[in-house]
């Protein structure tokens, strides 16, 4: 009688997975393509992303210690993801002072003014990456130039990303054809040798990463494919029926934050949907929304729009694409149904 018998609600099979689990998970998977930015930027590279990751523990610590009165839990890893990702959507020459307000807007506004972890309704990272690209735009669109001068951080040599040529190309009248001799080829945007974020770099090293993500089953494949096939489909209807105007699948795979955003953004626990057919639903929605941006917008690049526009229908598509109960028959939900 003295042994306590402990009794929890089923299922009582535990999988194994915890948030530190994951979190260290998504950490692993980045490290490629945290390599390739170092390689391709260097100084710089290292800079931001200490610079963002120290920010975003810091917010974390001083807000749960402080102003919620409890432990804070920044070794969950979580802080350090968010960091991580904050800098891979930012220049690798951008003025630590711009990191670190992204760094206090995505964990101060984004996530813990809803509660922390697990509460909040938009990627903190994006919402950080956002506020920046509306606040300081001449800043967050100078974009170093790889291998140009890996020992400089402010004044780095900078130039246009691939999206952003083929944009003001198409604006000032020319066609895709001539504006692709201008892009480096698809190898070296496989590669990444091309302007743009840290993030946008090395499309091998997110794939590498994303295989990890897949392999630990931190993530499943629906999300990556629905919003990699969308764009393809998409973009190749386009392609099709306008070859002049229109890049081709390939292209808009290889550029951008296509990559970044299908394996590491999209998939984020708290702001994607909960069943499968949600999350393909999901996934085209934000591959969808990316293509429009980029064709028909005024943005060269939609894939942070996107998948924030598409974390607020989430709570909608929960509720309306569930998954399978625990417990319940066919045919016992039949009988409810009539009833």
């Amino acid at each position: 009688m003295n042994q306590k018998l402990v009794i929890s609600p089923s299922p009582h099979v535990h999988s194994g997975d915890s948030i530190p689990a994951n979190m260290y998970g998504v950490i692993i998977a980045l490290l490629p393509a945290l390599a390739a930015s170092v390689w391709l930027f260097g100084a710089g590279a290292l800079i931001v992303t200490i610079t963002s990751v120290a920010a975003c523990l810091l917010f974390e610590w001083i807000i749960q210690k402080y102003l919620f009165k409890t432990t804070p839990s920044i070794t969950d890893g979580s802080a350090i993801v968010t960091g991580l990702l904050l800098a891979f959507n930012l220049p690798t020459n951008i003025p630590l002072g711009l990191i670190i307000i992204g760094a206090a807007v995505a964990i101060g506004i984004a996530k813990m003014s809803f509660g922390g972890l697990g509460n909040n309704p938009f990627n903190p990272a994006l919402v950080g990456r956002v506020f920046l690209l509306i606040s300081y735009p001449v800043q967050m669109t100078t974009w170093p130039t790889p291998f140009a001068s890996r020992l400089q951080y402010i004044d780095a040599q900078t130039g246009a990303t691939p999206l952003s040529i083929i944009k003001e190309g198409l604006s000032g009248g020319q066609t895709i054809p001539d504006l692709m001799e201008k892009v480096p080829s698809y190898l070296d945007l496989f590669l990444g040798k091309m302007g743009g974020s840290a993030g946008e770099m090395a499309a091998l090293a997110l794939l590498i990463g994303g295989i990890y993500l897949l392999w630990k089953k931190i993530i499943t494949w629906h999300i990556p494919v629905s919003v990699i096939g969308s764009v393809i489909i998409f973009t190749g209807i386009l392609h099709l029926a306008d070859p002049s105007s229109y890049a081709d699948p390939l292209f808009h795979i290889l550029t951008g934050g296509i990559m970044l955003g299908a394996f590491f953004m999209a998939t984020d626990y708290a702001t994607s949907p909960m069943s499968n057919r949600g999350m393909l639903l999901y996934g085209a929605g934000i591959g969808i929304i990316t293509v429009l941006i980029r064709c028909f917008g005024s943005y060269p690049e939609g894939v942070s729009f996107a998948i924030l526009i598409m974390n607020g229908f989430t709570p909608l598509i929960n509720r309306y694409i569930k998954p399978k109960r625990f417990g319940e028959t066919i045919k016992t939900a039949k009988v409810q149904t009539s009833k």
